[in-house]
């Protein structure tokens, strides 16, 4: 009996201790070329996409803890590092043709090269053009990498729009108007004047190929006020167009910052150019690059403020959605990227998690301040923007009791009559 316990106790510690080692020795094994770490510096690990999916429940859209070298890093799982921006991080799966997982978990910066980004190896190019990689200083091989998921369809928005494609031709979009093909259109959620606040690409760089569009489209909604989210004065100079573009005689400030929300840098950015919209009479637009994620957020911090409705405030952040990929509401896409983006954006800033039951203009005014803006600087924003409460002329109600006052009048009506009726008695 004693030998069948000791038995079965080895059993359940063997099997312990391959479930954790299946679980989490994962590892980056050496530096060999397209086999570790390829020429671009993509780090690949030794464990199976099929693995990755099946055995440790992670799929496409997910955000995952990755921990390595004594770094820890939140990246979305992609198919490709296209699905996400330049400059960024991603945990690559790639996707065959049957919509399977395929190939090995490989570690990318799109654009970038993750190996030397994040302390792994070094590359050395040869005259003849061929490269080699060796370990960074202090690192020895294999290196332990170990996956955790931080939150299951993190990045769902992301990964889906990645799936999409667009065109920057115009002739691609022959049913859109100049105007929403260059993502540039009036708020019109509820509080705001009517014509007073607009959102747009870029009207000035022409790297989508809108920029002409969006600078004509500024020039006829005599727009005075600008916001430029995207780019530095300097940067936004040097664009061919600008010199000769509307947009380059009117008031802009320019900040030029990044897309994490939730940075020193963003807040501190928003709070001047909120600062700016305060200051500065006119009529006003918000855009940065695409007019999408960062102008799509203070478009949404500025509709809350002004008195829009959750539904309002989503269906303006989704016509950008529907301008360039031809998302339509409705659709599981739609639903997923609003969810994802905005709504998820606005939770985080507002520091709720219902936003259906929120008090949205208490919370966006709560938000500015936190970001910098003063009362007296918030009061100044909203009655620039704001549309002035309609005087109503009370009607003033009647005195004393409607039904009382009819009676005395019916019984003055008989009394009348009564005298009158007499009267012609006598005459005849």
């Amino acid at each position: 009996m004693k030998r069948a316990l000791v038995f079965v106790f080895a059993a359940v510690l063997i099997c312990g201790s391959l479930c954790v080692s299946a679980a989490e020795q994962v590892i980056i094994g050496g530096t060999d070329n397209d086999i570790w770490i390829s020429k671009y510096g993509n780090v690949y690990t030794d464990c199976s996409g099929e693995m990755f999916f099946n055995g440790r429940n992670f799929d496409w859209g997910d955000t995952v803890r990755v921990s390595f070298l004594n770094q820890e890093l939140v990246l979305p799982v992609v198919p490709t590092y296209n699905h996400v921006e330049s400059g960024s991080a991603a945990i690559i799966v790639k996707k065959a043709e049957d919509g399977a997982p395929t190939g090995n978990v490989a570690l990318a910066v799109n654009m970038g090269n993750f190996a030397e980004s994040y302390g792994i190896a070094k590359k050395q190019s040869a005259a003849d053009g061929t490269w080699s990689w060796t370990a960074a200083e202090g690192v020895s091989f294999p290196i332990n990498v170990d996956f955790a998921l931080e939150e299951k369809g993190g990045y769902m928005a992301g990964y889906l729009l990645g799936e999409l494609s667009r065109s920057n031709a115009r002739e691609d979009y022959p049913h859109l108007s100049d105007e929403e093909y260059a993502n540039f259109r009036a708020i019109t959620t509820t509080g705001l004047k009517e014509g007073v606040l607009f959102r747009s690409s870029n009207p000035v760089n022409p790297e989508l190929g809108r920029n002409l569009f969006a600078d004509a489209a500024l020039e006829a909604a005599g727009v005075t006020v600008i916001m430029n989210l995207a780019d530095s004065e300097s940067a936004a100079a040097a664009y061919p167009d600008f010199t000769d573009s509307y947009y380059g005689k009117q008031q802009v400030i320019y900040l030029g910052v990044g897309v994490d929300f939730e940075s020193a840098e963003f807040k501190e950015g928003l709070a001047r150019g909120l600062k700016f919209f305060a200051q500065n009479k006119g009529v006003y637009a918000v855009h940065c690059k695409e007019g999408k994620d960062r102008a799509g957020f203070v478009a949404a911090i500025l509709e809350c403020l002004t008195g829009a409705s959750l539904d309002e405030v989503c269906e303006d952040y989704m016509l950008t959605y529907a301008n360039y990929y031809g998302v339509e509401a409705g659709t599981e896409m739609y639903t997923a990227i609003c969810q994802s983006n905005i709504v998820k954006s606005l939770e985080a800033a507002f520091d709720t998690e219902d936003l259906e039951s929120a008090d949205l203009a208490t919370e966006a005014r709560d938000y500015v301040k936190s970001i910098g803006l003063s009362d007296e600087e918030t009061d100044a924003l909203l009655e620039n923007l704001c549309a002035a409460e309609e005087e109503q002329t009370p009607t003033v109600p009647p005195t004393g009791d409607g039904t009382a006052s009819l009676y005395v009048l019916s019984l003055l009506s008989l009394a009348l009559c009564v005298l009158i009726n007499k009267n012609l008695r006598h005459a005849f």
